[in-house]
């Protein structure tokens, strides 16, 4: 089942898509995608619903399909090609960091250029949305917490991650820089998450190409090992690394500035745009 949120920031209602693409409307059955609507009760009557019967809703502008997320986690340098562009060691344990909850946006919302950034960069990521509560889980139970997947652009400024000290945590958590969805693929439609496609292409150039086979910890790894640190609430988001073809990792370095155009997207969760622009605000 794909779930989706749509219409004006902040007013979104829910929705699925049914066979045919087409937005039905939800609302009628759950006030919102928020952690209610993700637990294994919840999806299961959401998948027994004869979505033909409900209201259709035309294109439009869709927000993070899932709402009242507590915390956007994210996984660093899980790939191995991306690690060696880099030069970075295959870490031995999973580099883990917070992304603000207020950098939250719609796939194809606008992503903001902050005022003096010079290294704004791209990554194309697998999104892990949890269902169920999950604590010290082991490894073989860690999937069975997934409610489902989505795409996520860990979109980042480089100096501020890197050139300024402290943690990664301020060149990652901008307004704008965490576009989750389009769509929230709920996990019994994604057998094997280490057997999918990414990609991300700016302006009609393609820079990143992979598969989640590249993973050096797997999202049942990554599940689990979390866990062990940190409560997985229903509606956390963890994003869980991305492919080589980063702008940092090119010769000499590519990074974003105001007008660029990305287009970005995993096989079977649906693809993502936005424009860069500046933030005027």
């Amino acid at each position: 089942m794909k779930l989706v949120r749509y219409g004006a920031k902040g007013k979104e209602r829910p929705g699925a898509l049914d066979a045919d693409g087409t937005i039905r409307d939800l609302s009628g059955m759950i006030d919102d995608i928020g952690p209610a609507a993700l637990s294994p009760e919840s999806l299961a009557r959401l998948r027994e619903t004869d979505l033909q019967s409900l209201p259709s809703v035309a294109p439009q502008r869709l927000g993070t399909p899932v709402a009242r997320s507590r915390k956007f986690l994210a996984i660093g340098t899980n790939y191995r090609r991306h690690a060696d562009e880099a030069g970075m060691p295959h870490p031995a344990e999973p580099i883990l960091f917070t992304k603000a909850i207020s950098c939250l946006s719609g796939p194809d919302d606008d992503i903001l250029l902050p005022p003096g950034a010079t290294q704004l960069d791209w990554e194309v990521e697998l999104g892990v949305i949890i269902g169920s509560v999950a604590r010290h889980v082991a490894r073989a139970d860690a999937l069975a917490h997934v409610a489902g997947y989505c795409v996520v652009n860990d979109v980042s400024e480089r100096a501020y991650q890197l050139a300024r000290g402290g943690s990664w945590d301020k060149g990652k958590g901008y307004d704008s820089f965490g576009p989750v969805g389009p769509w929230l693929v709920t996990a019994d439609e994604i057998p094997d998450p280490q057997a999918l496609e990414l990609f991300l292409e700016v302006n009609g150039t393609m820079m990143q190409g992979g598969s989640t086979a590249d993973m050096i910890f797997g999202v049942a790894d990554i599940i689990s090992y979390v866990s062990g640190f940190i409560t997985l609430e229903p509606g956390d988001i963890i994003a869980t690394g991305t492919p080589h073809g980063v702008g940092m990792g090119m010769t000499p370095p590519r990074f974003l500035a105001a007008g660029d155009k990305l287009r970005l997207g995993i096989g079977g969760l649906g693809e993502q745009n936005q424009t860069v622009v500046p933030d005027a605000r």
